[in-house]
């Protein structure tokens, strides 16, 4: 039997690169995954590659800004499958600049998105797993969120801030039998670094011990297993899928 068979999970930004292979990896796996994007064609392109492949997803459209519509998303997939076993957080945007030019808009929307829209839904999310007393809530931050990154200091802040809220929450909901984890990606081939001088990823590969960057699927089978009922007596925790650049 799959591991996650009849599991219904969630899957937020998964319209492509690391979110798409994470609902992928969980459909094969046997959940049914209720994935989420900013736009309807794009949840509909991996739904469809999910379903041609023998999965079973769902798409929907959500904005990870707005409190009030991921409340009311969590509230109707609970309402229409009876329970929500998984939440995998993976949505996010990027708006770089170095400090002395960010706008306080490009700050601050990072900040909603990446951080806030992350403890709008494990607040959703969290109230029917405790009930279950059964939970698997995995949320994805980034290295730079450990060791920081010129450019990206509301990326960074919001990534490093999801992981001390991990923590937390992990303290909270641990006698309730649910489980609340990160996820930390290197640098991951997808497209937001496909374009990329070559010059700058060559030095990126020079400083990975494992000799390239990963894939998007080095991720998603990190979630796939702290989504798993293996993982019952670990919370709390940072698994970093970076090729050892962080040690």
């Amino acid at each position: 039997m799959n591991s996650l068979h009849d599991k219904i999970a969630i899957v937020t930004g998964a319209s492509r690169g690391i979110g798409k292979a994470i609902a992928v990896r969980l459909a094969a796996a046997g959940a049914k995954v209720i994935l989420t994007a900013t736009s309807q064609d794009g949840a509909d392109k991996t739904a469809t590659e999910v379903n041609k492949s023998g999965g079973d997803a769902v798409a929907k459209v959500l904005n990870l800004s707005n409190p009030t519509e991921i409340a009311e998303f969590i509230s109707s997939v609970h309402k229409e499958f009876g329970r929500i076993d998984i939440l995998v957080n993976n949505a996010g945007i990027t708006r770089d600049n170095l400090l002395i030019r960010m706008s306080p808009e490009q700050w601050q929307e990072v900040i909603d998105v990446n951080l806030s829209g992350v403890y709008y839904a494990i607040r959703a999310a969290a109230k029917p797993m405790m009930r279950q007393r059964k939970g698997k809530i995995i949320n994805i931050t980034s290295i730079v969120g450990q060791i920081g990154n010129a450019g990206q200091v509301n990326y960074s802040a919001a990534k490093a801030g999801i992981i001390g809220m991990s923590k937390s929450v992990a303290k909270e909901l641990a006698a309730r039998n649910v489980q609340v984890n990160c996820v930390a990606p290197g640098f991951i081939e997808t497209d937001m670094t496909k374009d990329l001088p070559e010059d700058v990823k060559t030095d990126l590969v020079a400083a990975i011990p494992a000799g390239r960057m990963g894939a998007a699927e080095d991720v998603a089978n990190a979630v796939a297993f702290l989504a798993s009922d293996e993982t019952d007596y670990i919370t709390g925790q940072v698994i970093n899928v970076d090729g050892g650049m962080v040690m």
